[in-house]
């Protein structure tokens, strides 16, 4: 009922957002969606910032995943950075793929699980949890409930019989209370993903999957409406051409993330901005002529 809510409230949010916006093809206006997620608002801000360099009006739109991939399959947002294929956002790409279009693999080597800190030493396989639940509160801690990494998680706990409860809340509270346990060197199991900057600054590892729940590695690509790369073929051509690695991404989205602490009205800006100066010839070697 939950997950129902949250996608309800959120299509119903996504129509008020748009109801006042102009077409979403409308000449040099792009409206780039993202999800409340540091790695997409990293990527969103990213591309914000190089069509803005190259005389586009853009605006940012953020709503919840299910509300995006409407948006983007009715026409009222262009373009979005992340989509996980084959694995993660299947069920909407099943639903969804006769009015979006998926753009070329830019990021290859995602990862999905349940991870705890690498300190803890007998805690090794997500078999090991229901054995030392007591040391870990009883709780996996998870972050939004409608989001495909909590509903895998939630299959992986009927796979293995899991015994804890996996506690519903957002990236942020969920890195919150990572810290406070990393802090005190205190067991903990969350939910995570790569790429992640939290990986960049603490040690961490991911639990064995033997079941295979949580899948084979994605890729990720960007996604538009259909007849956007016939609008509008010079940015079909410069996503075309991006690609980034692991030390890449994981170095942008930390850039984005630190200045977000500021709490500052642009702070996402700004990090996509430096990150940009620092990779300038990586950047413009994706809009090339």
């Amino acid at each position: 009922m939950k997950k129902y809510f949250y996608a309800l409230s959120s299509i119903i949010l996504l129509s008020a957002l748009l109801a006042s916006c102009a077409p979403a093809n409308s000449d040099k206006k792009i409206k780039i969606g993202m999800v409340n997620w540091i790695d997409n608002i990293s990527t969103a801000y990213l591309w914000k910032i190089i069509l803005e360099e190259k005389g586009y009006d853009t605006e940012i739109i953020e709503l919840e995943k299910i509300a995006l991939w409407t948006g983007i399959s009715r026409g009222d947002i262009d373009v979005t950075g992340q989509v996980w294929l084959p694995l993660t956002d299947k069920p909407l790409y099943d639903k969804f793929k006769e009015d979006v279009e998926i753009g070329e693999p830019w990021f290859e080597g995602t990862k999905m699980g349940i991870a705890v800190p690498a300190y803890v030493k007998d805690i090794n396989s997500i078999e090991d949890l229901n054995s030392k639940k007591g040391q870990l509160n009883g709780e996996i801690i998870g972050i939004d409930p409608g989001s495909s990494l909590m509903q895998l998680t939630s299959k992986a706990k009927k796979e293995y019989g899991l015994e804890l409860e996996l506690v519903e809340s957002s990236e942020a509270a969920m890195l919150t209370e990572f810290k406070k346990a990393y802090e005190k060197k205190q067991p903990i199991a969350v939910t995570l993903w790569n790429p992640h900057w939290v990986f960049a600054d603490y040690e961490i590892k991911y639990l064995k999957d033997s079941k295979n729940v949580f899948g084979a590695p994605d890729k990720i690509h960007s996604m538009s409406r259909t007849g956007f790369e016939k609008d509008h073929p010079e940015i079909g051509k410069w996503m075309s051409e991006w690609e980034m690695n692991d030390e890449q991404l994981n170095s942008l989205i930390k850039e984005v993330q630190e200045e977000s602490l500021t709490q500052e009205p642009d702070a996402y800006e700004k990090g996509a901005r430096k990150w940009i100066e620092k990779n300038r010839e990586l950047v413009d070697s994706w809009t090339e002529e």
